[in-house]
């Protein structure tokens, strides 16, 4: 393993240091554990977007009529 030097400003390594001491745990198994949810999370990210693009390219589109009644049904005014 190998590590890695990150500068955090001084407000952020206090957060860090709190919430380390609230939950009982060393700093860097917080950053590690950032740093996996978010490279994870962008891993997603990034294949979903290569499926809608390949559903685009492929004519597999949905009609803005369509859409529209999907955002007014989930966020109705």
């Amino acid at each position: 393993m190998y590590g890695i030097d990150v500068p955090l400003n001084p407000d952020l390594q206090a957060k860090l240091r709190r919430l380390a001491e609230q939950q009982g745990r060393a700093s860097t198994a917080l950053i590690v554990e950032a740093v996996e949810r978010m490279v994870n999370y962008d891993e997603w990210f990034l294949r979903e977007v290569d499926k809608g693009l390949a559903a685009a390219e492929s004519g597999q589109l949905v009609d803005h009529a369509d859409v529209r009644k999907m955002i007014d049904e989930r966020y109705p005014s």
